[in-house]
């Protein structure tokens, strides 16, 4: 491949295909409509090759739900944790389902919104998340309504409800006993909906995931509550298929080998530095060498992680970390000034195409 610039984000279309043909195995089986979670993944650049294998869209504020209508087309599903009454008066206008966070929300704008269907965010008690930050129904959260006696209450001013309560689940099991508890617990709630999402966090689309009994969860799910179901896919639509490739400029010796690349965790891959990760290596045989890979800006933690490499590393040599596709792109800030990455795309015919590059006219209009 030609050497271009660093840093950039690079996405390979053959690896996301992978995934793709996975949703579609559930969509098929299940008869669960996908949409995908643009709060994780908004780079348009491939929305062309997603929109065969998805239904649509979900947001989490106006400017999303108007990207995935004007980009990706489908289902736009337009959620938001507290909306303005101009934002509503906006979204309709993009929208196919409006979901409310609350019920106080759904009382001031459920008017405003129909006929198109609304939607009411549950929050079901339970959860699977690693991380406190990430728990959608961690102690005193905003996210969504847990009281069953309200939601009965106002039960026809909606038409469907979202569960978002993972984050990161690769667990079947966990994710089964879950499903269990909503129904269980919001029976009465379901028998009333014509539509349910199951949100997103779920990574079905990871190899060794039993695919078979997922789907069959789903379908069991939908049949014995008459309801179309949706599951909101972020991460387990892209994972696996990008990369962000970087360049040493310097390494320091202060005790260890300290790396110092072209980019940046806190302007870069800024998830790695708030949930305290390190991702892994490209392209790099493990070894007796430790080195610690830096950032270069002035952030004394702005490290990527603490690595044994079969080899030092030097100034010239290419790092490239893996999984770097969501929360990425979408996070990407100017701290300390640095050169915003460049996207670029590996298509499916192998050629590498260079789909934006970022300047210093962006910088300074992103300013003032």
């Amino acid at each position: 491949m030609k050497q271009f610039g660093t840093p950039y984000y690079l996405l390979d279309e053959r690896k996301l295909l992978r995934n793709l043909r996975r949703i579609e195995r559930v969509r098929r089986g299940a008869g669960a409509k996908v949409v995908l979670a643009l709060k994780c993944f908004s780079t348009w650049a491939v929305f062309d090759l997603m929109r065969k294998y998805m239904d649509g869209t979900t947001s989490s504020c106006v400017y999303e739900a108007r990207l995935g209508h004007e980009k990706f087309g489908g289902e736009v599903h337009a959620y938001c944790v507290g909306y303005h009454e101009h934002e509503v008066r906006e979204v309709r206008s993009y929208a196919t389902k409006v979901i409310f966070n609350s019920l106080s929300q759904l009382r001031r704008f459920e008017r405003l919104v129909r006929p198109l269907p609304v939607g009411i965010r549950v929050n079901p008690g339970v959860s699977y998340s690693h991380y406190d930050l990430a728990d959608p129904a961690r102690r005193y959260s905003r996210l969504g309504v847990r009281d069953l006696d309200a939601l009965l209450k106002e039960v026809d001013r909606f038409d469907g409800a979202m569960f978002h309560f993972n984050c990161e689940n690769d667990r079947f099991d966990a994710l089964a006993r879950h499903i269990r508890h909503i129904e269980r617990t919001f029976a009465p709630l379901l028998r009333r909906l014509k539509w349910v999402s199951l949100g997103g966090g779920i990574y079905f689309t990871r190899d060794g995931y039993p695919l078979d009994k997922f789907i069959r969860l789903l379908r069991e799910f939908s049949q014995r509550w008459n309801v179309q179901v949706y599951l909101e896919p972020g991460e387990a639509a892209i994972t696996g298929c990008g990369e962000f490739v970087t360049t040493v400029v310097d390494v320091v010796r202060n005790e260890v080998d300290v790396a110092v690349v072209d980019a940046s965790t806190e302007a870069h891959m800024l998830d790695h530095l708030i949930y305290r990760t390190s991702p892994r290596l490209l392209g790099r045989r493990p070894g007796p060498h430790r080195v610690i890979i830096a950032g270069r800006s002035c952030l004394a933690g702005d490290v990527f992680g603490d690595y044994r490499l079969a080899r030092p590393l030097r100034p010239g040599d290419r790092v490239r970390f893996a999984d770097a596709a969501g929360y990425t792109i979408v996070k990407k800030n100017w701290f300390n000034g640095l050169p915003m990455p460049a996207i670029r795309v590996r298509r499916l015919d192998g050629r590498v195409e260079t789909v934006r590059e970022f300047g210093y006219e962006e910088y300074v209009r992103s300013l003032s």
